[in-house]
């Protein structure tokens, strides 16, 4: 019995913390941002992130999710397999912040974003997540501009799209 109340322990604490950087990565041919019609930034292949910073998020999550997002094997290789990294591929990341994903949806019809990071630390969080792609090997990381209103265009390739948060305990 005891197990189970552990268990239950352990859940409370990585699902209550509050705590959770999540990026959405789809695997792209190519991909583009532009603000004010003029394009910001862009990759071939590679991904398209879409970052959401949450309140209490710290260098450590973004860590993760760089380290996570640059070893994820999810290019094919040789035999069509998905098998190849984004480093092992040689493919870029841009890189697009966007506090939506950190939207609570239970109650009512509106989202709330009061989970969302305060936009000086979130910017701070989102450019030191640019920063560990670079530092884990990712060669080209492009980035949307914080806090625009920016138009992202892709080609999704297959499409692979994956989320990948800090509260799961993915890594």
């Amino acid at each position: 019995m005891n197990v189970i109340y552990d268990m239950i322990a352990v859940y409370n604490v990585k699902v209550n913390r509050g705590v959770e950087m999540k990026a959405v990565l789809q695997r792209v041919s190519e991909a583009s941002v532009s603000i004010d019609g003029e394009v910001r930034g862009h990759c071939g292949e590679g991904f398209l992130i879409l970052l959401g910073v949450k309140q209490g998020d710290t260098e450590k999550e973004a860590d993760l999710l760089a380290s996570k997002t640059a070893n994820l094997r999810v290019f094919s290789d040789e035999n069509g397999k998905m098998n190849l990294s984004l480093i092992s591929t040689g493919g870029g990341a841009l890189v697009i912040s966007n506090f939506t994903l950190c939207a609570d949806c239970h109650h009512g019809r509106r989202p709330s974003f009061v989970n969302a990071e305060k936009p000086d630390k979130a910017d701070r969080l989102y450019e030191y997540f640019c920063s560990r792609l670079s530092a884990e090997g990712v060669v080209t990381v492009e980035k949307g501009e914080f806090g625009a209103d920016m138009q992202v265009s892709l080609i999704n390739d297959g499409p692979v799209t994956i989320v990948l948060d800090t509260e799961t305990g993915f890594c």
